[in-house]
């Protein structure tokens, strides 16, 4: 099973359309797949789901045999399957081109889901519920950014499963921020230019505290990532559904489960030779750094082996000292900026 499933959750627009809804009420019923986590299944109709799931994935077939899946919401199927993180495209920087009447109702939508997820804090506490957000929230209206730090820092303790929630973000931007942090970091003298690397890069991104999506999957038929997860996704399996995002199905997920499975191997010798050319690239970066400095300390002689071996194990503890108190400082930042916004929340 993946123990990482994403979703881009579209076709709200379309459902609403479809049943001849208002726009708004289109996001609600999106919003409702993910937002009641306080109901979850019986040991007697989680052997009868598991019992189905075997079948499918025996013959690739299945037929929905009991109709009360089709009522319970994603995050509760995702863990009961035992899939402790889900990662949902909440809100994109783009959506802020859209009018002020659809941008203005999602972020009042999601006020409501946040104080909801905030009433239901004992549940979330019960079941080990740790909810993440993750985009620019400067972005956001300050009693929405203060929801959102209540909701973060109330559950971050919580350990069992893990929502992130994509708000005002993408891609592309995510990304940039990271080349940001890390220029923080070369500029306060925290690291040096040589310790940037792909591994770095990582580890600056929004999602750093998550592994990589094993799994995502896009609804309502259109087949692109519109700025989702680019980096993380790099060698995930991507299943493109054309079910729209409100009618999704317990059928639906298990069908994209199917599909990671069918090509589980192939995705994880993609991962091991891409961590073995990640560690090459980072040996290389280390012994060009020994190299520099034999060179500068050297007295015309070329180093013997033993002490090119010293200095390598000198640079590479160094590094990754240095790298160490680096992200230790932005973990710093980043909780206070949440801190702050909390503060600010209750002393209002």
């Amino acid at each position: 099973m993946p123990k990482h499933v994403a979703f881009i959750m579209d076709g709200n627009r379309r459902f609403a359309r479809k049943k001849n809804m208002e726009r708004q009420e289109g996001h609600m019923q999106g919003f409702n797949k993910l937002a009641e986590v306080r109901f979850f299944y019986s040991s007697g109709e989680m052997h009868a789901i598991t019992g189905q799931i075997r079948c499918f994935n025996m013959s690739h077939r299945f037929t929905p045999l009991n109709p009360f899946c089709l009522s319970h919401q994603t995050l509760r199927w995702c863990k009961q399957l035992s899939i402790p993180e889900v990662t949902v495209y909440a809100f994109s920087i783009e959506n802020f081109k859209r009018t002020k009447e659809e941008v203005d109702g999602l972020l009042d939508l999601a006020r409501q889901k946040f104080e909801r997820l905030l009433e239901e804090r004992e549940n979330l506490e019960k079941h080990g519920v740790c909810i993440r957000v993750l985009g620019d929230l400067n972005m956001l209206p300050l009693d929405l950014q203060q929801l959102i730090a209540k909701a973060v820092l109330t559950t971050r303790t919580n350990n069992k499963c893990f929502l992130n929630v994509c708000f005002a973000y993408t891609s592309r931007y995510e990304i940039t921020n990271a080349v940001r942090e890390m220029a923080w970091g070369v500029e306060q003298g925290l690291i040096k230019a040589s310790d940037v690397s792909e591994a770095l890069l990582s580890e600056c991104l929004y999602s750093n505290n998550s592994p990589n999506p094993d799994l995502l999957i896009r609804t309502s038929g259109e087949v692109r990532l519109s700025d989702f997860l680019l980096w993380q996704t790099s060698h995930s399996c991507l299943v493109f559904q054309s079910v729209l995002w409100p009618e999704y199905t317990f059928w639906n997920l298990c069908e994209a489960i199917l599909q990671y499975q069918l090509n589980h191997k192939s995705i994880q010798k993609a991962r091991e030779l891409h961590r073995e050319e990640q560690a090459l690239q980072q040996l290389e970066a280390d012994r060009a750094c020994v190299a520099d400095l034999l060179q500068h300390q050297g007295n015309g002689k070329p180093a013997d082996a033993k002490r090119r071996q010293e200095a390598l194990h000198l640079c590479t503890v160094s590094r990754e000292a240095r790298v160490q108190d680096f992200l230790q400082a932005l973990k710093q930042k980043r909780n206070h900026f949440f801190s702050d916004l909390y503060g600010e929340a209750v002393s209002a």
